[in-house]
């Protein structure tokens, strides 16, 4: 089993989003590569924290390559606009892919350039080693799926 973190805005829908894919095994949300230790979410939201709103993601490598699975996340997000997705506005909003294994950083990098060719804007999807990470609150987890008709600003087919 793998691991990456995305942030591709609002945690809730991407989680949803990426816990539907044949392969991912586990998520959870929280937040990632910020500067204080267990931020709430009133911290990240309000207070100048450095954290980006993210899905922890496990996968299987065998069922779904890395590869593929960002190319289901370029899917979900606009690469080119800073600290927005959707109607959500802040750098907790940046779109990033941090990665645990140094091995990933080539695939990743390719894809990226790969994804550029789609757009005439730079693609500015940040690209970094998981500094840290810390779980979002228990209410947070899996949060479209005790809230169906919760807020999301991905397409969920």
């Amino acid at each position: 089993m793998k691991e990456i973190v995305l942030a591709a805005g609002c945690f809730w829908g991407v989680e949803e989003f990426f816990a539907r894919i044949n392969g991912v095994i586990e998520t959870d949300v929280g937040y990632a590569n910020g500067r204080t230790e267990n931020p709430t979410y009133e911290q990240v939201c309000y207070e100048n924290t450095g954290f980006a709103e993210v899905v922890h993601i496990k996968y299987d490598e065998t069922i779904l390559p890395l590869e593929k699975l960002l190319d289901k996340y370029w899917s979900i997000i606009n690469p080119t606009t800073l600290n927005r997705q959707g109607n959500d506005i802040g750098s907790q909003y940046r779109t990033g892919i941090y990665y645990l294994n140094e091995e990933d950083l080539r695939t990743i990098v390719e894809s990226k350039e790969r994804i550029q060719h789609n757009y005439e804007k730079r693609v500015i999807t940040e690209i970094k080693p998981l500094e840290n990470y810390y779980k979002a609150e228990q209410y947070h987890q899996r949060y479209l799926k005790k809230n169906p008709g919760g807020y999301c600003h991905i397409k969920l087919d």
